[in-house]
């Protein structure tokens, strides 16, 4: 089934490693076949996985996106993963999840995952801050 994607001017997309930036006015690509693609609104830059869930979200990103050092990038994942989980055990089931998709090689679906453990990561945050605040 074709992806249709609509970009932005100056907006960017990486397509099976290359990264491809609109230089004109909106523009419409349609993808016909399996590709890694990620939108710009999803990408994680090295320098902005400061988190240990970014971290995480980073290294499966790049797993997804360069499959040649795949095995690099999900070895930094796994040790990554671990020391979140074990830091904090709320997140296990969703690490599990994560190591299944993984494991299955469904990148796409560990970056949704990823997100979703991003998205724990500020909660478990703010709970921390409320509770301080309250001491």
């Amino acid at each position: 089934m074709p992806l249709l994607i609509d970009l932005k001017p100056g907006e960017k997309v990486i397509v099976n490693g290359a990264v491809v930036e609109n230089a004109g006015h909106s523009t419409k690509l349609r993808v016909l076949n399996d590709s890694n693609i990620l939108r710009e609104k999803d990408i994680i830059a090295d320098g902005d996985s400061i988190t240990p869930a970014g971290r995480v979200y980073f290294f499966v990103q790049n797993a997804y996106i360069f499959p040649g050092s795949r095995t690099k990038y999900l070895g930094l994942f796994e040790r990554c993963l671990t020391d979140y989980v074990e830091s904090c055990a709320s997140a296990a089931p969703l690490g599990e999840e994560l190591r299944a998709a993984v494991a299955a090689q469904e990148f796409y679906k560990a970056l949704k995952l990823s997100r979703k453990l991003l998205k724990h990561e500020a909660q478990v945050l703010e709970n921390f801050k409320i509770s301080s605040a309250k001491a």
